[in-house]
């Protein structure tokens, strides 16, 4: 007898005195069908398990062997009782035989094997019930809702720096910004940078809004109360009462804000934790440092340095406007009306590239691509009609209507005002030139006989289109409140301010 065979009667005896025998995972038998009734009657005397294969040591040593296994034959009586003589009578001999190569071997469904009553199937394969018809609109309805507010938080946002000297760049750059993203190939819902940020920053300010109105009833309170009556107990009652309300809207708001500023926030301030952190340290301690997180993460020194070059670079591209300035001051003909005409016509040859030309500098944030024409002729044969759609939008669609704003300069104070239309038309012109100019540079080379008419038509109706934008500049310089400033202030291409001296 070999050793391996000595090695199986020793694990089969072993089994049989502990009352369990144990068939995995030794080396398969191949059973004849004459031979089932052995296994069969084994079957009411033995209870057959299949040992864990991670944890039970005998399975791993069974392998072990199975690996150096060779055919041997056994009979049924030894299997049970090798000094029975009435066990062999009768019964044909068993071959073991080593289990097969699992790659070669045919596949066995292991699921009927491994599931047990006390572990159901998993249901992690299954697909995930869908939402229903209201549930999905409700989503919609929300989603909607709050991208409206972010996108209207934006353009406040943009307004409000569009109206303060300096901090214009900030907003020219961003503007900049979003058809520089586009033409690098951002999808349209990611062509607006910090779009999140702007409806928290939104969502505040109404917070404070609504905050400080309790504040300011009871203050209008003790100021008629003073009216009628001096110095008597009800104003003072007043002004303590609003000073106690002042400092709990306060108290209020910061608790909102250091757990997220979330509409959440706002709307359950959590009381109960409140009494329990609010007084701590340590609830406060990271405060600062978020705050500073979430104002390096709007990258206002970016935009402006954006803004600031692009405005240096299209200020030099509208240069034959300071020649038009000087030559139509004094209402002077002849020679200076000639050069004026002449500067125009520079003027106009300037705004067939510059809007695109502004697009590719945001795209590239290079100081010298302001001057690639050549670069721009050639994404012009790639997509002629995109490009005219974009120009007409650019300089005739949005900027014209905004030229009935700037016939009177309204106080500083409600500037902002204005700014906020100015910005909201002037935002999906910037988006249009992206999107041409991305679309240009994904398609080939244009070839064939209707690619070319396309370009020579485009050719012919783009001087109408910039003649059209610079016949309402010339108009405006008699009807602005800016006069001849008009021809540089330029909301199309630059600073989208209604006014340069009323800012």
């Amino acid at each position: 007898m070999t050793r391996y065979h000595e090695s199986y009667h020793s694990e089969i005896d072993r089994c049989l005195g502990s009352g369990t025998l144990l068939l995995p995972p030794y080396p398969a038998l191949s059973v004849h069908h004459h031979s089932q009734s052995v296994l069969v009657s084994l079957g009411y005397f033995f209870r057959v398990t299949r040992p864990n294969p991670v944890t039970s040591e005998i399975s791993s040593n069974s392998a072990d062997l199975a690996k150096h296994a060779k055919p041997v034959e056994m009979t049924a009586g030894n299997a049970i009782d090798p000094d029975s003589s009435a066990s062999n009578q009768g019964l044909a001999p068993l071959t073991a035989t080593p289990v097969p190569d699992p790659a070669v071997a045919p596949a066995v469904d292991t699921n009927i094997l491994d599931a047990s009553p006390s572990q159901p199937p998993s249901l992690a394969d299954d697909p995930l019930p869908k939402p229903g018809l209201f549930r999905s609109i409700m989503r919609l309805i929300m989603w909607l809702i709050r991208g409206t507010f972010c996108l209207v938080s934006l353009i406040v946002i943009l307004a409000v720096l569009t109206a303060i000297p300096v901090l214009q760049l900030i907003s020219f750059g961003y503007l900049l910004s979003v058809s520089g993203r586009l033409v690098n190939g951002s999808k349209l819902r990611d062509s607006l940078p910090h779009l999140q940020q702007a409806g928290q920053i939104g969502l505040a300010a109404v917070a404070i809004f609504l905050a400080a109105l309790p504040t300011r009833a009871l203050a209008h309170l003790e100021s008629v109360a003073n009216l009628i009556n001096p110095g008597s107990e009800q104003a003072s009652q007043m002004r303590i009462l609003a000073l106690a309300t002042s400092m709990l809207m306060t108290a209020y708001l910061l608790w909102a804000w250091n757990r997220g500023g979330r509409l959440t926030n706002y709307l359950w301030p959590q009381p109960i934790r409140f009494l329990k952190q609010g007084w701590r340290w340590q609830t406060w301690r990271t405060t600062p440092d978020r705050l500073w997180d979430f104002t390096h993460s709007l990258q206002a020194p970016r935009y402006f340095w954006l803004g600031l070059r692009g405005a240096l670079g299209t200020l030099i591209w509208l240069s034959p406007s300071f020649i038009i300035i000087a030559a139509f001051r004094n209402g002077e003909t002849g020679l200076a009306g000639l050069v004026g005409f002449g500067s125009l016509l520079l003027l106009g040859l300037g705004l067939l590239y510059l809007p695109m030309l502004q697009a590719h500098f945001a795209a590239e944030n290079r100081f010298m691509a302001l001057f690639e024409v050549r670069t721009i002729r050639k994404d012009f044969r790639r997509a002629p009609w995109a490009w005219f759609a974009a120009m007409v939008t650019c300089l005739i669609v949005t900027p014209i209507p905004l030229y009935l704003l700037k016939i009177a300069a309204p106080p500083n104070e409600v500037m902002w005002a204005l700014c906020l239309v100015f910005v909201a038309l002037i935002l999906p012109a910037r988006m249009a030139t992206g999107l041409a100019l991305r679309r240009a540079r994904k398609k080939p080379d244009p070839t064939g006989i209707c690619a070319k008419i396309s370009r020579n038509l485009i050719r012919l109706v783009m001087p109408l289109v910039v003649s059209i934008c610079l016949l309402f500049v010339y108009v405006s310089q008699y009807t602005s409140w800016d006069g001849l400033l008009t021809w540089v202030q330029q909301h199309a291409i630059l600073i989208p301010v209604p006014f340069l001296s009323g800012v």
